[in-house]
């Protein structure tokens, strides 16, 4: 795996990013049905700062609690979710963590915080902070020449979804920024929105020697199309999965892709039959079965079709 080439003067936004127009990440509890949208009831993210940051950071969560005004209730809230917070040697370079699934040793690293949540008033619809770490804490990456940190959030009990939101901030009580940060996964676990005229997107970054990618989407309910944009492929259909189900496509990367991310773009269906509060994963591996990541600020930008206009010569 080469270096990531990460944007010089890119600031980390929310997680989800504006540009991805994804209202929230998503856990259910342990014992609901998978045809509500989660397929492993496990969540998890990786934070990147850069090797010459040097201040405190802090994770934050926004709505960490299971009740309230944005989490998903099945008849009454009984849920508790766990967050982790891990960083050290292993955090990221252990092949278990960089799985879809939440098998083996996937909690490497070392344990920073942890904390468990019910339905608690005192932090819906507000932010719970951990912290303050050293940057590093974290696990050094040459291949990303920074810190890795990991979170994991796990539903311990209950049937109810989770929607929340993080954010990797150099304060305590605000978000703020940190130059040349970033965040991804290699499963995205996903609330959509209910209008069907919000447009949701993913961007996975295709590295050098990846000639083919296979994308598996779970429980989309068949609720519209799902297209693929990079700077050579306009719009490509990918198959699309219906209630409680995995489904997969694949197609070949061209040689304009490498080094570039692809925008992977969720288009509801109109009215009538929208599926509200619909809930979805997806994963992305190359051909060697490795899973893409899923950068929150696209690595290289948003990719732009690049139209290509033939001129031909006209004839005397």
């Amino acid at each position: 795996m080469l270096i990531f080439l990460l944007p010089v003067h890119a600031f980390l936004q929310p997680v989800p990013a504006p540009e991805e127009n994804i209202p929230y990440l998503m856990t259910f509890g342990p014992v609901a049905e998978t045809s509500w949208g989660d397929d492993d009831f496990s969540l998890v993210f990786f934070f990147y700062v850069p090797k010459d940051y040097d201040d405190p950071l802090y994770i934050r969560v926004f709505d960490p609690d299971v009740g309230g005004d944005h989490d998903e209730v099945n008849v009454e809230f009984n849920t508790r979710m766990k967050y982790d917070v891990y960083g050290g040697n292993g955090c990221w370079s252990e092949e278990d963590a960089r799985s879809a699934d939440p098998v083996g040793n996937y909690r490497s690293g070392n344990l920073l915080a942890s904390r468990i949540f019910g339905n608690d008033p005192t932090y819906d619809n507000d932010w719970f902070t951990f912290g303050p770490f050293s940057p590093t804490q974290g696990e050094f990456s040459r291949d990303f020449d920074g810190y890795l940190f990991k979170i994991i959030v796990e539903g311990v009990s209950g049937d109810d979804g989770n929607m929340y939101r993080f954010y990797l901030s150099s304060l305590p009580d605000d978000n703020r920024a940190i130059e040349g940060a970033n965040a991804f996964t290699y499963e995205y676990s996903f609330r959509l929105w209910n209008n069907p005229n919000n447009i949701s997107h993913i961007y996975p970054f295709v590295d050098e020697g990846t000639t083919r990618v296979l994308q598996q989407n779970f429980d989309w309910d068949d609720d519209g199309e799902i297209r693929t944009v990079s700077v050579v492929r306009n719009s490509q259909l990918n198959t699309v999965s219906g209630e409680d189900v995995w489904v997969e496509s694949q197609f070949q990367i061209q040689e304009e892709e490498i080094g570039t991310s692809l925008d992977f773009q969720f288009i509801k269906q109109k009215e009538p039959g929208v599926v509200r509060n619909n809930n979805v994963v997806i994963s992305i591996q190359n051909q060697y079965g490795e899973f893409m990541p899923f950068f929150t600020a696209p690595i290289g930008g948003i990719p732009r079709y690049r139209y290509k206009i033939a001129v031909q010569k006209k004839e005397d």
